[in-house]
């Protein structure tokens, strides 16, 4: 990444420039905010005014967007490369997205290879999307397609990001957070450079509520469990950046 003195440097995690409850950013310009703590971290939900920018116009972020609702995700099941596609709600999110994202400047889009990702961009209108496997989903092994409350029902107070997944098919065999914290470090050394830098463009990333989870704590130079902090939902944007050369977030689960 850019600049020798750019070190990640570990700590809590930093929401940057969210207003209370029904506040309005000063000057009564940008989205109008209805938040409520989840996790550690707030959620916001903005109507978006001019562009939905963190705390540095004018300087690149990453911007994080989780594909729209499938059949999985409506009902709690963990979808991991089952290639499940979007409902006609999921849809409607994806396109609710638009105008949120036309009013940035976006140099590139990646997008995780599986098709509810795929779509998810294309609705949103981001054209010229790369895809990189990097960007896929946790591989949940043998428990692709169930719930937490089932699992549970065997292992009473499982925990993913504590007690990891079991081994499932030659499809699944399952991964543990090491490895998916290894595939988005190499998904944030290849496209997180410039991140922050005046002038910089907007590097767009389409993919998964756990994969982007755990994206965001090795952001901030945490270990890849500390995503367990951070809930996403369907459809949502987030955006990470630098605040004083430091990685922080500086918005989280923007829903139009």
């Amino acid at each position: 990444m850019r600049g020798a003195g750019r070190t990640p440097i570990p700590g809590p995690p930093r929401v940057v420039g969210i207003p209370s409850s029904g506040e309005t950013p000063a000057g009564g310009e940008g989205p109008t905010w209805s938040s409520m703590s989840v996790r550690g971290v707030q959620t916001v939900r903005a109507e978006c005014g001019r562009g939905c920018r963190g705390t540095n116009p004018g300087m690149g972020e990453l911007v994080l967007v989780r594909h729209g609702q499938t059949e999985w995700s409506r009902t709690r099941r963990h979808t991991g490369l089952t290639d499940v596609p979007l409902t006609e709600e999921g849809e409607r999110q994806a396109e609710a997205l638009r105008p949120l994202l036309a009013r940035r400047t976006i140099g590139r889009v990646i997008t995780s290879p599986l098709g509810r990702a795929v779509r998810t961009a294309a609705l949103a209108g981001l054209a010229d999307a790369r895809v990189a496997p990097d960007l896929g989903e946790w591989d949940y092994g043998g428990y692709e397609g169930i719930t937490t409350a089932e699992i549970r029902e065997e292992r009473p107070g499982w925990d993913l990001w504590r007690d990891g997944v079991v081994p499932g098919g030659a499809d699944h065999p399952g991964e543990r957070v090491e490895e998916v914290a290894a595939r988005v470090d190499r998904v944030l050394a290849s496209s997180a450079e410039g991140v922050g830098d005046p002038g910089s463009d907007d590097v767009v990333l389409v993919a998964h509520g756990h994969v982007l989870r755990v994206l965001t704590a090795r952001w901030l130079g945490l270990d890849g469990r500390a995503g367990a902090l951070f809930s996403l939902g369907t459809g949502a944007v987030c955006t990470l950046g630098r605040e004083h050369d430091r990685p922080v977030i500086t918005s989280w689960n923007l829903m139009p």
